[in-house]
């Protein structure tokens, strides 16, 4: 089953403050660690823009641009 991971824990996992982090942090970022390996990760068009909207420089949006690319797209539908 895949997992749709919202923008507040990649937010929290792309930080690059690693000396700052507690606990839980550290377990939420394992966690999505262990799901990326198992290969159940998915994104959805708003999360992804906003994940890359907060990078202001230009090789790190397009860095991090080409890895989202990894994770499956889930279309959103009207119903």
């Amino acid at each position: 089953m895949k997992v749709l991971i919202d923008t507040s824990i990649w937010s929290l996992v792309l930080r690059r403050k690693t000396g700052s982090t507690s606990i839980i942090n550290n377990a939420e970022k394992n966690e999505l660690k262990e799901l990326i390996n198992e290969s159940r990760v998915a994104i959805i068009g708003p999360i992804r823009q906003e994940i890359l909207s907060g990078i202001s420089n230009d090789k790190q949006f397009k860095i991090l641009k080409e890895k989202l690319q990894a994770f499956e797209d889930i279309a959103i539908q009207q119903l």
